[in-house]
């Protein structure tokens, strides 16, 4: 029984997919993030002062959140700049 060796993916396919995990890593994390969020201030019972295990949670989820946000949308929009007419999938600037 001959197998048949796997496809090789071209540099475009590659740097999609790439795209593709690194996106859904940074979208999972920031919606669990903010589902923590969301949950601790709606479902956990909170004094009339924040304690400051809170103070100090919230100060460091907030630049995180944001940090997030921003990597996000640079890895979704990273390779916007690039035309493609003909719509083969192939950049045209790389196309001979």
């Amino acid at each position: 029984m001959r197998l048949k060796p796997p496809r090789r993916y071209t540099e475009q396919e590659l740097n999609a997919r790439l795209r593709f995990y690194i996106g859904l890593t940074l979208a999972g994390t920031l919606a669990v993030s903010v589902v923590v969020v969301l949950y601790a201030l709606l479902f956990v019972s909170q004094p009339q002062e924040q304690s400051p295990n809170d103070a100090e949670f919230f100060r460091i989820l907030g630049p995180t959140i944001s940090f997030l946000t921003g990597t996000l949308s640079g890895v979704m929009i990273g390779a916007a700049g690039r035309r493609d007419k003909d719509g083969d999938g192939i950049p045209d600037d790389e196309e001979k």
